[in-house]
Order: structure tokens, then sequence, then C-alpha cells
């Protein structure tokens, strides 16, 4: 039998990431003050959601490497915690403002909607570093159909 595996403890980077993941949060917030209609904001936070994952895709990898390292590391849980606590904050806004504008309600929670879109961004996300072309255009189709899923009769 082999030794077993002791982490060392490591701090999570501290600004150039945090700062970068936050700078992505702070853009897609405008999508929700800039859209006029349901439609409006359907179509811009797909598009948005689609741009992120090819322009910032090696951000959002470090991203999914940290998030995945603090199931192991305990000292990167606390912010860690904090981040995806941020970008659940974000996507709910976006939902409820879609749903506001659609003139109904919210279906899930805040974090099964989180988690329905994360999971999809991130599964589209490898497609992507995977060389597949068409990875951007499914998350844009794919973002805007869970979004009518997260509010029914929505715009």
């Amino acid at each position: 039998m082999g030794r077993a595996l002791r982490h060392r403890p490591v701090r999570l980077p501290p600004l150039p990431t945090r700062v970068g993941r936050l700078v992505v949060v702070l853009r897609r917030g405008r999508i929700v003050t800039d859209s006029d209609t349901a439609g409006e904001l359907r179509a811009g936070f797909a598009a948005g959601l689609a741009e992120t994952l090819v322009e910032d895709a090696a951000m959002h990898r470090l991203w999914y490497d940290l998030r995945s390292q603090a199931l192991f590391e305990e000292s990167f849980r606390a912010d860690v915690l904090e981040i995806d606590g941020t970008l659940q904050d974000m996507i709910w806004r976006i939902v409820t403002r879609y749903a506001e504008l659609s003139g109904t309600e919210v279906a899930p929670s805040p974090a099964a909607t989180y988690a329905m879109l994360d999971g999809l961004f991130q599964q589209q996300l490898l497609h992507h570093l995977a060389g597949d072309e068409h990875a951007r255009t499914r998350l844009a189709q794919d973002a805007g159909s869970l979004l009518a899923l997260a509010v029914p009769g929505g715009g």
C-alpha cells in the first residue's frame, strides 16, 4: 500500500483571479439594466455568456479548477464560497428581472437556477477548450432555453 497523499496548505490566488472573475460579474450585471423587454434580456444574457465563454476561457478554467480544489483544500473554501455566492446572486438578479419583464414568477430556487446555468456553462467550456467550434452557439441557445424553463411562461 502507498502512503496517503497529503496536501500542503495553499492560499487562494488573491487579487488577479478574484478581480477577473468579478469583472465578468459586473459586465453581466449590465444586462439587467440595459434590457427593456424579456426578449432583449434573454438574448443579451445568452450572447453575454457565449462571449465570455470564448473571450475569458482561461479565467473560467482557472475558476473551475479553484472551485474543485476547494473540495480538498479547506483554505480555499471561504473565498470560493464568497465568489460562488456573488455569481449566484448575479444570476438570480438576471432571472428575476426576466420574470419581472415577463410578468411571471421564477420556478426554481436561486441555488437550483445557478446550478443549472453553471453546469451548462462548465460543460460548454470543456467543449470549447477541446476545440469544439459549436460550443459557443450551443451555450447561447441552451442558456436561453434554461432561462425560459426557470421562468415558465416568460417572454
